[in-house]
């Protein structure tokens, strides 16, 4: 049941993200370009997401009960630190460049584009290096 339960909410974000049309590398980057042709509606997409996912988020911490876990791991760590700001870094440039983050990227990858294909395989070997890499 557990496993039923992560595949549709994965498969329910992949879907949201695809509606949104979040999955299109040229959208994501028409919000990142706010100096020509810049389209606002990712700012909507993480908006509702957090408009509903904040209240969420609280009834359940506040219950300690949830369905696919025994217990809510949240971040401890509020310290901004050097490997916080250059992992940022990275993300972001990678962002900026692609128009694809994790999420979309894995939905993406069910439209068969190459630049999606690569742009994965290239993520996953990035997160692999990630864990030799100390700064």
């Amino acid at each position: 049941m557990r496993n039923f339960l992560v595949l549709m909410s994965g498969s329910i974000f992949g879907v949201g993200l695809t509606i949104s049309s979040m999955t299109n590398p040229k959208k994501v980057i028409g919000f990142l370009d706010i100096f020509s042709n810049w389209d606002p509606s990712l700012a909507f997409v993480m908006g509702g997401a957090i408009i509903i996912t904040s209240p969420v988020l609280y009834l359940l911490t506040q219950n300690q009960k949830i369905i696919l876990s025994d217990k809510i791991y949240l971040p401890t760590n509020t310290k901004i630190e050097k490997n916080l700001i250059i992992g940022s870094l990275i993300f972001g440039v990678g962002w900026g460049l692609a128009g694809l983050c994790p999420g979309p990227a894995i939905s993406s990858l069910a439209l068969v584009e190459s630049s999606t294909i690569i742009f994965t395989i290239f993520m996953f070997i990035g997160f692999y290096i990630s864990k030799f890499l100390k700064f």
